[in-house]
């Protein structure tokens, strides 16, 4: 695996400063039942990181006392985490909005089944990533059989309400590029999957998000050995729009790893970029109860770019038409 954050020093990212915190966004472990290609967190199914109990406690304190809307969580598969249904219960006991970044195919696992069901009955948002609405391209990227695997999982959700007007589930999907390019229009494509799905196996879902393929772990290391790497972050510098910066999730988002310590984002957790509070790096989530991060300056590095460039990309898709 190439290290690519001494590669990212080149090109010099604004500077940025923290906004009101709106969501926690939690990573419960690196574990995950796919390998796949463009994985900035290069999770897989010998990963074997796991957030403990006792932190999934910490999260759930912690929500309740800064009394924050959003409750983000992700993996690997979050879902592997046997703690996982615990810390959505606990969530959404305080009236959090929770998001599961569910890969589809985690729902027919072996000892997942009510799964599902589960994320129905707690009004969980899942947003699922199906970087096309064609097989032979999800395959390349994700792995033999995991589209058909996917569109059994999207059936599966669309039976219990998911994705259907009115019901109040919602249902989102992720677009990746194939590659070291940036992704086309979202609302164009959007409507390119919201016609072939339903046309194909009668799938209906609320939004696509596009999101750009971001040159660490995984992703970045196959760019440096395909040489390629230098020409992906001068593509990401040249793209990059200075009115994105207002809108990046950075500003209202913290991300903490499995272990309970805090990143300005999740792409910051996997490069090992902590969040500097009063000159303290590695900060743990339990030492933020009572501190107010406005206007904390932001670690930023030239992966950033991977979030400004062309019509943007956040966890909630573009940020710009």
């Amino acid at each position: 695996m190439h290290a690519t954050l001494p590669l990212m020093r080149e090109h010099g990212f604004p500077a940025l400063r923290r906004g009101r915190l709106e969501t926690l966004q939690v990573n419960l472990g690196y574990r995950c039942n796919q390998s796949c290609l463009h994985c900035h967190v290069n999770a897989g199914p010998t990963r074997t990181e796991m957030m403990s109990r006792e932190t999934v406690l910490e999260i759930v304190a912690f929500l309740e006392q800064r009394k924050l809307g959003n409750l983000d969580i992700t993996g690997g598969a979050p879902e592997l985490n046997p703690h996982f249904r615990a810390l959505v219960e606990g969530a959404r006991g305080l009236g959090v909005h929770v998001i599961d970044r569910c890969n589809l195919t985690i729902l027919l696992e072996p000892g997942q089944e009510g799964l599902a069901g589960f994320l129905a009955a707690q009004r969980v948002e899942i947003i699922a990533s199906l970087p096309c609405y064609g097989e032979e391209l999800v395959d390349r990227q994700r792995g033999q059989g995991v589209y058909a695997r996917s569109i059994a999982a999207l059936k599966a959700l669309n039976a219990l309400g998911y994705g259907a007007p009115e019901s109040g589930l919602a249902l989102n999907l992720v677009y990746n590029p194939q590659g070291p390019v940036l992704p086309p229009p979202q609302e164009p494509l959007e409507a390119d999957y919201r016609r072939e799905l339903a046309a194909r196996h009668g799938i209906v879902f609320n939004r696509l998000y596009t999101l750009a393929n971001m040159p660490i772990q995984r992703f970045g290391s196959t760019l440096v050995s395909k040489g390629t790497f230098r020409d992906y972050m001068a593509l990401l510098r040249g793209s990059h729009r200075d009115e994105n910066l207002g809108s990046v999730m950075c500003r209202s988002l913290v991300s903490v790893d499995w272990q309970g310590f805090v990143y300005d984002c999740d792409f910051n957790q996997m490069l090992g970029l902590p969040l500097v509070v009063e000159g303290r790096r590695r900060v743990h989530l339990r030492e933020l109860a009572g501190r107010d991060l406005l206007d904390n300056p932001i670690a930023v590095r030239d992966h950033c770019f991977g979030c400004t460039a062309g019509q943007g990309s956040s966890c909630g898709g573009a940020l710009a038409p």
